[in-house]
């Protein structure tokens, strides 16, 4: 995009926004009257006039460029009544209108909320997946207790690598390039190291956004994917809670007022979520016949939060949480993370302006180190603080502008040793500052333009990028919506693991380093970021109410991404000098290319929820020598989950999902030798010395390993013992689930020394209870 097009597509803009200066707003928020809770998604209409717009995730809602005069507003949600509020619009002025509803107990036939299908019509949704708390207890989840870890791996275009260490490839980008957001702050490590479980507790959870691609310009300092995170609130009204035990872990959640919500007041309140894994414990008990893998695995979150919400929709919330992880493999190595931090967020909805102000501010530390037998330790951390502040303009016709600016600092600490010994370190202060705005537009309804740009400002590298981003949506008819999107990405941060290894628990962090080569191939390196360029394109199709597809495909460019160099072999100093670059460089640079396309369907009526995705990606690398495909270059995946529920008042639910994948690429041996170092000099006698047993390997990445596929159930029972508008208030679950039903033996790698297959995680059955109030 050139300068005068931007200033073009700024001029536009404000031109859109002086053109209703002079109009009535209303605006306001709608609430669940019984519990205070906001309403997503709810249509917001005024009699005689027709403007009509929708709830954002915090309830509000604008409508601008109205007439003036005497009207009714209402509000309308599935599952709850119509109340109709007199309003006053007068010119120029803003009306603030809050709507409380009561929940409806009774239904007609298959009446429902359906946020998704909203969303889906009224935004461009592109590349992006909403998911819900209910949708997370859909899927069978090992040990019964459901995890938002588990439900990522279904998505399109979503590669598992392994049940122990295993981590999330969201459409050709390695684990540090997808940003995890916990209510606006960067989370560095959201899994734990058996890959099983995520650090968050999917009961707090309010809604996960994961944007695989092409995401807006309100997100940035990736160059894959955007998983972010939303908590909800304690409960505003009573004393509440959960406690559940299973094999795998147990957790305990208290909830409640600080402040008791009542209508057209100010209310505040507390959640408080403890989890921990004792799988090293009761492994030996329970799974004694896991043979092929140990698992020493344990873990424990702790996350709290408070809220503080006013008569007027404004709101503070503060949270701190604590994550610790350990692996300890007897007499071999182990690892133990640890991850603490604290912040906010708040909203401001000032009464006589047209801006709606929201903004966070966090603080978070993480350690890793890994401790080898007769090996030095490794050791990675991450520390430092990020903040940010947003405004939105809403606009005629569910048009806004959004527009905000985000500082990042952090320092990070780095010490690791190479296959050849070679020691890489670290140490050093990173500021970035960054700038964006976007711009929402909706045309008749027809048509959804949402045009943005970001400046990010990597100031230890000295490096500015300006990255250009759109997205699009026409709505050809009532069923068919055609969509797109594109821009430029980039990043700082890169893994202290290199993109080659197939299986390492220890995840930390590097800024982006001096030490690059000067070229990449013919390529000359000319600044330090890692930077990518995406496009995608797709459609959606509602086939009828209950049910919808959705094709995609996508290219990611990785033009440049910076790995550590396994290869060094020599000091980066004079000496050797006369040394190619990969050869002595700490890192190297590499360019990328990954490209697919995702087949999804879904159906959900009041009992049925079907989920099923084929995806195939194609991924490789350059490094400057050789093309190769990255270990997590899995070719086709399908994944396909249902979930029935049964039985009187629908007590019960049945639960299944099977996942099949194409083999992983792996290096070939072509054999093995005696390396003799001659570390007694030239004068050696070679035909005795003894020297080290020595794999030699063939050409990077070019064997297959087996084909992938598990079977997953589970089925549910709760027993409700009080019930409150007809919603359960006190209740127990009983989950009754099973990995691996079948047995499949999946390989997750092979030692070659000692010629022996390690395989995935085999059948294990578990039992998990829980008691909810």
């Amino acid at each position: 995009m050139t300068r005068r097009q931007l200033l073009t597509l700024l001029s536009a803009i404000l031109l859109s926004v002086t053109s209703y200066a002079q109009n009535s707003e209303l605006r306001g928020f709608v609430y669940d009257k019984a519990s205070g809770e906001p309403l997503s998604f709810a249509t917001v209409l005024v009699d005689g006039q027709a403007a009509g717009t929708l709830t954002d995730n915090d309830g509000l809602y604008s409508l601008t460029g109205l007439e003036s005069g005497n009207f009714k507003v209402y509000a309308i949600v599935v599952g709850y009544d119509t109340v109709y509020y007199p309003i006053e619009l007068k010119k120029g002025q803003i009306v603030t209108q809050n709507i409380y509803l009561n929940r409806v107990t009774q239904l007609l036939g298959e009446a429902r909320v359906d946020r998704e299908r909203i969303r889906r019509t009224t935004t461009t949704s592109i590349s992006e997946i909403n998911i819900t708390p209910k949708q997370l207890t859909q899927i069978p989840t090992v040990g019964g207790e459901p995890d938002l870890v588990q439900y990522l791996q279904v998505l399109p275009g979503v590669v598992f690598s392994g049940d122990q260490g295993g981590q999330l490839y969201i459409r050709g980008g390695s684990p540090i390039m997808n940003k995890v957001l916990l209510d606006g702050m960067t989370i560095y490590n959201p899994f734990h190291s058996i890959g099983l479980f995520s650090v968050f507790d999917s009961d707090i959870l309010k809604s996960v956004d994961v944007y695989s691609a092409g995401f807006s310009a309100e997100y940035g300092g990736r160059v894959s994917a955007i998983i972010d995170v939303q908590t909800r609130d304690g409960n505003r009204s009573e004393m509440a809670g959960k406690v559940n035990v299973n094999p795998f872990t147990s957790k305990v959640l208290l909830e409640g007022p600080l402040k008791k919500y009542e209508e057209n007041k100010g209310s505040s309140s507390f959640i408080v979520s403890y989890k921990n894994s004792y799988l090293n414990k009761t492994s030996p008990i329970f799974y004694s016949y896991v043979k092929d893998a140990e698992l020493p695995y344990s873990f424990s979150d702790l996350y709290t939060k408070l809220s503080f919400n006013s008569a007027s929709g404004s709101y503070l919330k503060l949270f701190y949480f604590n994550y610790n992880d350990l692996v300890d493999f007897s007499g071999t190595t182990s690892y133990n993370w640890g991850s603490t931090g604290f912040g906010g967020k708040f909203l401001l909805v000032p009464q006589e302006s047209k801006n709606v102000i929201d903004g966070f501010f966090a603080f978070s530390d993480y350690n890793i180190e890994q401790l080898q037998e007769r090996s030095t330790p490794r050791t990675s951390g991450i520390n430092g603080f990020n903040m940010g502040l947003n405004f939105t303009y809403f606009l005629k016709n569910k048009s806004k502008l959004k527009y905000g600016m985000e500082i990042n600092g952090f320092k990070t600490l780095f010490k690791i040793y190479n296959a050849a010994n070679r020691e890489i370190t670290q140490d050093e202060n990173t500021t970035e500052l960054t700038g964006f705005v976007n711009y929402n537009y909706v045309l008749e309804n027809r048509f959804i333009f949402e045009p943005g740009f970001r400046i990010q400002r990597y100031a230890s590298l000295g490096n500015t990028s300006y990255e250009p981003r759109i997205r699009l949506k026409l709505l050809i008819s009532k069923r068919l919506r055609f969509k797109a999107a594109g821009g430029l990405y980039s990043q700082n941060l890169l893994s202290a693991s290199s993109d080659r290894d197939v299986v390492n628990l220890f995840y930390g962090f590097l800024s982006g380093p001096d030490e690059l080569p000067s070229y990449v191939g013919d390529k000359k390196v000319t600044h330090r970021m890692q930077t990518s360029r995406h496009i995608v394109g797709g459609f959606e199709y509602d086939v009828n109410p209950v049910s919808n597809i959705n094709i995609e495909g996508y290219a990611k460019d990785f033009t440049q991404v910076s790995n550590i160099n396994r290869d060094k072999i020599y000091d980066d100093n004079l000496r050797y000098a006369d040394k190619p670059e990969f050869l002595r460089k700490d890192y190297v640079v590499e360019t990328g290319l990954a490209y697919g396309f995702d087949i999804t369907y879904k159906l959900q009526t009041k009992s049925l929820y079907v989920w099923t995705v084929y995806s195939y990606n194609n991924v490789s690398r350059y490094d400057g020598i050789r093309t190769y495909q990255p270990h997590f270059d899995r070719r086709h995946n399908i994944n396909v989950v249902t979930s029935y529920a049964f039985g009187k008042d629908k007590s019960f639910e049945a639960n299944l999902r099977w996942n099949f994948g194409s083999g992983f690429p792996f290096t070939l041996t072509q054999g093995f030798y005696e390396n003799l170092d001659f570390g007694q000099g030239g004068w050696q006698d070679y035909t005795t010395a003894n020297g080290d047993f020595t794999v030699m390997y063939d050409d990077l990445n070019k064997g297959r390993l087996p084909y992938y596929h598990r079977l997953d159930m589970s089925l549910k029972k709760t027993i409700v013992f009080k019930k409150v508008d007809d919603e359960p208030r006190k209740f127990m679950e009983f989950i009754a689930s099973a990995t691996n039903v079948y047995n499949r033996r999946n390989i997750f790698y092979f030692d070659r020394v000692s010629y022996k297959r390690v395989n995935q995680l085999p059948i294990l059955p578990s039992l998990s209870v829980s008691y909810s109030f």
